[in-house]
């Protein structure tokens, strides 16, 4: 394994974490009773295979279900002193009532302390401000540090790149310090999070990356197009060591499912040393596909002067909607295409804004007016009713409960 200094906490981080998303047993807290033995088992081996292997961050979140129940019965029996165990909990409203959270998590995992506590899901602003004013959930955080019940604090994010860099700006008034690492998304398909990337590395921030395979494309799964462009590497390791090769990044998130799942992304580690000679070629014939399918050289450069979704009549998440759109046309990323297009109008503050299912005669004229300042405005109708054509159905829910 490869370890980076995760800034300023001054943790040894390995280059892959042990995400807590995908091996529980349920998305919503049961009993001890209702986790089938052989999910139980199967989450302790991949456990016990990340410990193996040197991935001995393992990270999890109130709002994940008996995640964090189910690890209380790993964990303890592991040396506490060689592994490193986040938890995240959702700002309030009401501090008391994250720290009544916090208390439940602590419970659950059945550990005095852990190294790493996010507040869960600074996506806006709201909750934002629920974190850091006066009195606010970061400052109850705080307390928790003072009791030695919580090593270091920082927090995860879903928001846009303004409330991003907000949050790593944000200094407490009275001691002058920030958060100590951020949770964010960033990687090849999605990477206008990158100036985040880089305010917090001037922080000396640590940088833990979200979901890279799941979100980052369904990787685990990839269509046969995006296989072929991204050959001979897996698209798990090209999108690995695209991360990976930035020294800015510290560690990805594996949402590993059973033990198996570490393999493919330990390949990437002896590539490192010679990166650029393996992504150089791929990221050519990705941009190539992408071009003769859209014009584009990535799917994100649809978005440029596009609103967001709060400035666009009907709420409609337009530049996401068409970044979907590219990477089904370019690489066909069907599978994932529909399963983020149809998580809109469901998603929260975690994945905001509307599908275009909604767009009627009556919007359309608006909405033209809205993306005018895009140099694609005369397509975006025909775009986003080619997108719902193509990625329209059945609504998908969140599957966590975080809120």
């Amino acid at each position: 394994m490869i370890y980076r200094r995760f800034g300023a906490t001054e943790l040894r981080m390995p280059v892959f974490s042990c995400g807590g998303m995908r091996y529980q047993a349920k998305w919503s807290d049961i009993k001890p009773d209702e986790v089938p033995p052989d999910g139980q088992k199967n989450l302790e081996a991949t456990i016990r295979r990340a410990v193996e292997v040197g991935v001995n961050h393992i990270e999890t979140a109130r709002g994940y279900g008996s995640s964090e129940m189910q690890l209380g019965y790993v964990l303890p029996t592991l040396p506490r002193e060689k592994i490193i165990v986040q938890t995240k909990v959702a700002p309030f409203p009401d501090p008391k009532q994250f720290l009544e959270t916090f208390d439940t998590s602590m419970k659950q995992l059945r550990l005095d302390h852990v190294d790493l506590l996010g507040l869960h899901g600074i996506n806006n602003q709201e909750t934002l401000d629920w974190s850091v004013r006066p009195g606010g959930c970061l400052e109850a955080a705080r307390k928790l540090q003072k009791q030695g019940r919580v090593r270091h604090v920082g927090f995860s994010t879903h928001g846009s790149l303004d409330t991003i860099l907000a949050a790593i700006g944000h200094r407490d008034a009275d001691t002058g310090r920030g958060f100590d690492y951020v949770n964010l998304h960033w990687y090849y398909i999605f990477q206008r999070n990158w100036p985040a990337v880089l305010a917090a590395t001037q922080r000396d921030m640590g940088v833990f990356i979200i979901s890279p395979s799941d979100k980052g494309g369904k990787l685990y799964a990839p269509p046969k197009k995006l296989a072929d462009l991204t050959a001979p590497l897996s698209p798990i390791v090209f999108n690995d060591l695209f991360c990976l090769t930035r020294p800015e990044v510290h560690t990805l998130s594996v949402g590993a499912a059973q033990p198996s799942d570490f393999d493919e992304h330990l390949k990437t580690l002896p590539l490192l040393e010679k990166a650029a000679a393996a992504l150089t070629p791929i990221e050519k014939k990705l941009s190539e596909a992408m071009r003769a399918a859209t014009g584009l050289s990535h799917p994100e450069e649809i978005a440029h002067g596009l609103p967001e979704h709060d400035a666009t009549p009907g709420d409609i998440n337009v530049p996401i909607i068409l970044w979907l759109r590219n990477l089904v046309v370019g690489w066909d990323m069907l599978d994932y295409g529909k399963m983020r297009y149809n998580l809109l109008g469901n998603g929260g503050h975690w994945f905001p804004g509307l599908n275009a299912g909604g767009l009627d005669a009556a919007g359309v004229e608006a909405v033209r007016k809205a993306v005018s300042r895009s140099p694609h405005a005369g397509r975006v109708i025909e775009l986003l009713r080619e997108a719902h054509g193509l990625m329209g159905g059945e609504s998908v829910q969140r599957q966590s409960k975080s809120e």
